[in-house]
This record gives C-alpha cells, structure tokens and sequence, in this order.
C-alpha cells in the first residue's frame, strides 16, 4: 500500500456521509490478506474501526461505528472502500488504510502488525 492513497476525506457537518477509497495496485488480493481503516485523532492513538480477512470473508467495526460504517475490498479494482455514514464529530481523524498479508484475525490487527500503509486523508466532522 506504500504505493497507494487514501482519497474522500473531508469536512462535512454531523450527520452527513463520506466515502473513503484505497487504491492498492501493487498489493496482491489474490493471497490471503487483512485490510481495514484505521483512524488517529489529535493526541490519541491510531485505532482501527473496521478491517475484513480474505480467508474467512469476517467482518469487523469497532463499536463506536457499528451500524454507521461499512467496509469492502475489490479484489478485482485492488481498492478497498469505507462507507461512512451519520458522522458525528467524535469522528473526527485522520483516516488511514493499511493491509497484511495472512489469515483472519476476526478484529482488527494491532497497528504494528499491519505491514502495508497507504497515505491518510483527513475526515472533519462540524457539529
């Protein structure tokens, strides 16, 4: 994912809708892989809120974005999508994609562990 961005960031008032998109051309979805997003707020730590496993098909949002996030990889267009929808200001972030090669972790992997990391875009909620 060195190779790639993040795209769709922006400033949007609550309640409004983003979408995020990750071109990853050279990252290979034919192996078994782990991707998600991951975001880091001013003075906080980076975390991740949604991640997929290729080998399981699993699924899985932190729970401060479940039901308002949802997530996809495009095996086919090597992109991996965040639909992000009723934002509210604690969403506030910088929005970082990141990947790894292997099998299902059912959440999302520690930060250190992610070995693929795109450039992040950032995501301005107004109340």
């Amino acid at each position: 994912l060195r190779s790639s961005c993040a795209s769709g960031g922006g400033l949007v008032q609550a309640g409004g809708s983003l979408r995020l998109s990750c071109a990853a051309p050279q990252f290979n979805f034919r192996e078994d892989y782990v991707v998600g997003w991951f975001r880091q707020a001013p003075g906080k730590e980076r975390e991740g809120v949604s991640c997929f496993s290729s080998s399981d098909g699993s699924l899985y949002y932190s729970d401060s974005v479940k039901g308002r996030f949802t997530i996809a990889s495009d095996n086919a267009k090597n992109t991996v999508t965040l639909e992000m929808n009723n934002l509210q200001p604690g969403d506030t972030a910088v929005y970082y994609c990141a990947a790894r090669y292997g099998s299902s972790w059912h959440v999302c992997p520690p930060t250190y562990i992610m070995g693929y990391w795109g450039e992040g875009t950032q995501v301005t909620v107004s109340s």
